[in-house]
């Protein structure tokens, strides 16, 4: 498979996830403020990092689990970022999907983009760096944050979310590759 098929095929597993749980649980994660969602995402990233370090882990959900659940919280972000001034806390399940792979969309189209300019760096990348990366990009979200959603000269809150999906689906190929 080339990256792009490996590209959908991570992506698609996550989506199935997401609308499953969709379906389960409706739309509950629409009561979550941008933080919350960087919150969130920040525990799996510190967990995946912690059993990297510590090469063990105590509760069942592996290090391909927690990526997928970075990468669905992404997401989420992503929506959310879309629907602020939106009150609706119940979105339809075709609705969700659909703004889920508009989302994925943009994030596959800045991957191949990156991939063209950088020569798939990322395929000698460590899943740590995923996961440092990952931290850092969080980090980067709660500063703009603390400066009210304003930046300089950066980029924001979106287009960190967008790298985020990005190390998360390259992080899955490589696991799935046998790499890491």
């Amino acid at each position: 498979m080339n990256t792009n098929q490996q590209y959908d095929k991570a992506i698609s597993a996550c989506q199935d996830i997401f609308i499953k749980k969709t379906k389960d649980y409706g739309t509950s994660w629409r009561v979550y403020r941008t933080i919350s969602i960087v919150d969130q995402i920040y525990i799996k990233a510190k967990r995946i990092r912690t059993i990297q370090e510590k090469g063990e882990q105590k509760i069942g959900d592996d290090i391909l689990s927690e990526f997928k659940g970075i990468l669905n919280y992404a997401i989420i972000g992503l929506i959310q970022l879309d629907l602020q001034k939106d009150e609706t806390d119940e979105l339809p399940v075709e609705l969700v999907d659909k703004m889920y792979s508009e989302k994925v969309g943009i994030a596959k189209k800045l991957m191949l983009d990156k991939n063209h300019d950088y020569g798939e760096a990322w395929r000698e990348m460590s899943q740590e760096s995923f996961a440092d990366l990952i931290l850092a990009k969080l980090l980067r979200i709660k500063q703009i944050l603390v400066n009210d959603g304003k930046t300089i000269i950066s980029e924001g809150i979106d287009a960190n979310y967008y790298d985020i999906i990005n190390y998360a689906a390259f992080a899955l190929i490589l696991i799935e590759e046998g790499k890491h």
